[in-house]
């Protein structure tokens, strides 16, 4: 086994990732290990969904069931406590005998991971659609959902808009989230 910090993939129990990774954590600061154990990461991107007509931010796994760790696995104890931790099924690597030994990944794979996870942070903070006044906008969830409107104001800051929406054939000012509404094409 190499010695020196590599990321290493460990098999975690479906759906324990976090609770897992929280226990690393405090294990790692307990037993003074940051130094060989600098990082434990799920890697995850931010999905924002519709419920009730109220837009929703969860974070969904690249890969349930793995957890990604950067260790100095030459460490005995770091190795123990990671092969010991609950919900820790084992790592990631080539089958020896009977013993698992943890294969490092690739610097190149490592880079793809980490520059998707930090792709999906930059994403969420720049707005992604702009709305101008005049323009035409369909609604695509909520009670107006179907309607065609036109923007007559937008409040970037909240992420807003004011539309006019034609209802019995009278036109109705509506506010409206950004996620609420797209562009008529």
């Amino acid at each position: 086994m190499s010695s020196g910090i590599n990321w290493y993939v460990i098999r975690a129990v479906s759906g324990q990732e976090k609770k897992i990774k929280s226990y690393l954590d405090n294990e790692i600061i307990r037993q003074k290990l940051d130094e060989v154990i600098p990082q434990v990461l799920i890697p995850a991107e931010k999905v924002y969904e519709m419920r009730n007509g109220k837009k929703r931010i969860r974070e969904k796994s690249f890969f349930p069931g793995y957890i990604l760790i950067s260790a100095d696995l030459s460490n005995n104890r770091a190795l123990d406590l990671i092969t010991n931790m609950p919900g820790v099924l084992g790592f990631l690597g080539n089958t020896s005998g009977t013993t698992k030994i943890p294969v490092p990944l690739r610097q190149a794979e490592v880079n793809r991971i980490l520059g998707k996870v930090d792709e999906e942070t930059q994403e969420v903070a720049a707005p992604t659609v702009q709305f101008l006044k005049g323009e035409s906008v369909k609604v695509i969830d909520g009670p107006f959902s179907g309607f065609v409107g036109t923007v007559e104001e937008v409040f970037d800051d909240r992420k807003k808009l004011n539309v006019v929406v034609k209802i019995f054939g009278r036109n109705t000012p509506v506010e409206l989230s950004y996620a609420q509404v797209d562009k008529e094409s």
